[in-house]
This record gives C-alpha cells, sequence and structure tokens, in this order.
C-alpha cells in the first residue's frame, strides 16, 4: 500500500503540497536548493562562519535520494497541515470560515513549528560530554541519517532532523501564503485569485522563540489541500481558497545563489511570485538558523553553544571542535587555580601570629 501511495503521489503533479522534495513529478528539490542556497558554506551568500559544510548541509538539506531533514515532512507528515502551514484560508466577504478559524490553523502550524525547535535544542545536549568536548559516536556520519525513524539515536542527526523539519514549514509558508506575493492584477480578486500582501521577510508570525500567539494580519492566508488539490476546491476545499490556487512551489533555483526562475504554478507564474516567496524563504531560513542558536546559548551556554555550531556546521568536528571545548575547561580550571590561590593566602594570614 505505502508503495502504491508513493508512486500515484510521485505520478501525480498536483498531490505535491509543498516546495518540491524530489526531481520529478514538476518538483526540483526546491527545499534543498533553498536550504543550500541558505546555509551551505559553497553557497555564493552563505551563512559565514556559520555555514554547513558538505557532509553537514547533505544531512539537513537532503543529497541525492535522501530527503535530509527539511524534506522529512514529505515522507511522513505529508497530510498534517500544521507541518506544512496549510488550511489557514480566509477570504473576506462571505467566505465559508471565519478569520478566527484561519488563525486558529495557522497558530496550529507555530506551535507545531516551536515544538520542533525546542527537539532540536533538547536533541543537541548529547552533542557535548561533562567536560564540553564533541561526543565522536554522536556526530558520525558514516551513514546516512534516518529522518524518518525514531531509532535514529545520533545527536548531529537528531539535532538537524528536527530543525530541518522547521525549515520545511517556514519555507512553506512563504510558498503557500500570500504573505509575500501579488494577486493576478488581470483577474478579479476571488478565491482562485486572493489578494496578495507583499510582505518582506523575515515575518513576526514565525517568531518561533517566543511563547505568545503573534499577530496575524487580517488578510493573510493560506491554501485549503486536499489530496485532489484543484482550482476551484473539492470536496473539504469547496468555495475555499487552495493550496493549488495559492503555492508557488515549483521552478528552478540555483543551490549556489538562490535565484529563482521558470515558474510552473498559476501563483507563481504572477509577476515575480516565484521569486519572492523564494527570496523569502532564504532570508527566514537564516532567521531560523540564528534563533537556533541562540535557543542553544539560553539553555546551555555561550561556551557549550558554540562548540555544538560547531559540531553541527563541520564534517570533522571531532578534531575541529577540540579547541573550543578545551577552552571552558582551561578557563574553568583557571577559575579554580584563582580561587584556591586566594583561599591559602586567607589561610596563610589567619596563621601569621599577632
Amino acid at each position: 500500500m505505502a508503495l502504491v501511495l508513493a508512486g500515484y503521489l510521485a505520478s501525480s503533479a498536483p498531490a505535491a503540497g509543498a516546495f518540491g522534495t524530489i526531481d520529478s513529478a514538476g518538483q526540483h528539490r526546491e527545499h534543498e536548493r533553498i536550504t543550500r542556497a541558505s546555509l551551505s558554506c559553497s553557497a555564493a551568500v552563505g551563512s559565514g562562519p556559520a555555514c554547513l559544510e558538505a557532509a553537514s548541509i547533505d544531512v539537513l538539506a537532503g543529497h541525492n535520494r535522501e530527503f535530509g531533514g527539511v524534506g522529512a515532512p514529505d515522507s511522513d507528515e505529508v497530510f498534517d497541515p500544521a507541518a506544512h502551514c496549510d488550511g489557514a484560508d480566509f477570504l473576506e466577504g462571505g467566505y465559508p470560515r471565519t478569520r478566527a478559524e484561519a488563525t486558529a490553523a495557522l497558530l496550529d502550524c507555530v506551535g507545531h513549528l516551536r515544538m520542533r525547535l525546542g527537539e532540536a535544542v533538547v536533541d543537541a545536549a548529547a552533542l557535548l560530554d561533562d567536560d564540553g568536548q564533541v561526543v565522536e559516536d554522536e556526530v558520525d556520519l558514516e551513514s546516512d541519517c534516518r529522518g524518518t525513524e525514531a531509532t535514529e539515536t545520533r545527536a548531529k542527526c537528531a539535532t538537524l532532523v528536527a530543525f530541518g523539519r522547521v525549515l520545511h514549514g517556514v519555507q512553506d509558508f512563504y510558498s503557500h501564503s500570500n504573505w509575500a506575493d501579488e494577486a493576478d492584477p488581470t483577474r478579479p480578486i476571488g478565491a482562485d485569485n486572493p489578494p496578495g500582501l507583499g510582505l518582506p521577510a523575515p515575518s513576526p508570525v514565525l517568531d518561533l522563540r517566543s511563547d505568545t500567539p503573534p499577530d496575524v494580519p487580517p488578510a493573510l492566508s493560506t491554501g485549503c489541500f486536499v489530496l485532489r488539490d484543484e482550482v476551484p476546491g473539492v470536496g473539504e476545499c469547496e468555495g475555499r481558497v487552495t493550496h493549488a490556487a495559492l503555492n508557488k512551489d515549483n521552478g528552478l533555483i540555483d543551490p549556489d545563489t538562490g535565484g529563482a526562475t521558470d515558474p510552473t504554478t498559476p501563483r507563481g507564474m504572477v509577476g515575480d511570485d516565484f521569486a519572492r516567496a523564494v527570496a523569502g524563504a532564504i532570508e527566514e531560513t537564516r532567521r531560523q538558523w540564528r534563533d537556533l542558536r541562540a535557543e542553544l546559548a539560553v539553555r546551555y551556554g555561550e561556551d557549550d553553544a558554540s562548540v555544538m555550531t560547531c559540531a553541527l556546521t563541520h564534517d570533522d568536528p571531532v578534531d575541529d571542535c577540540r579547541d573550543r571545548g578545551w577552552s571552558r575547561v582551561l578557563i574553568g580550571g583557571l577559575s579554580g587555580a584563582a580561587v584556591l590561590a586566594v583561599l591559602l593566602v586567607v589561610h596563610a594570614r589567619r596563621r601569621r601570629p599577632a
């Protein structure tokens, strides 16, 4: 049954419910290419010293037939709208659902992604031993990370896969919503042509470090998605803004520059909507990477967070990150020695005859 479903999904272009993960059925591994353009050390405008080296970016972005962390939701969360920011559709004027219902669906996505970010922070603890040194077995990438299996125990794999699930959702937000795009000016506004907001990235809606509900613009919408994704909508999506009407999922993306061309979805072909969605997703990906590192510092302290970041970004972290880990031990030792020296001086003064 799983093979039959996989074959159906691969052969039916409308069933592709997000930026692409595979390289067929109209998809061009868009999630992988966005992630590489955002965070890979080989990208033209990468993430500076915190960029991910070749094998490490493979874990996060995927490679060859591997989905990677960013593609994992397309393996085991295909029909979970919260993992893709789907189902938060709304249109003013006689729409079959309220603004409050649409906002609730969007907050489900935000809550889901906050949970995934928290998982990444917790998983990172096992990267280091009690002395702040990288644990070799926890960063071993000799075999591919198992992004869809609960049996994955390597901390680097678990952390990057959990974070990849965050990236999948935030990237989909820019493709599946009208946050950054514009409507087709040649057609009237309606369920098949919802208004665009033309807003910049990163979006305050996706502030995953906060624990409070974000402010949602009244006209913000994502698409209703069912397996038979059409315009106009059918089944549960009848009379609603659909994923098919709003998504900007597919086109060509340069993994080095992030340049976006040749869109193939109707909304993506309006003006530069596809390029806007990709640019927003890249900016948001970099923001979420900064926020993950900031959360590591809050949870584990600046020193350990620095070593954890090194372990996540370097392909040979046992050697490359050793000096960072031992600096904590050295500082701790010097601090201990200073305290001991003070105690000895105090003790000596107390023993001195009056």
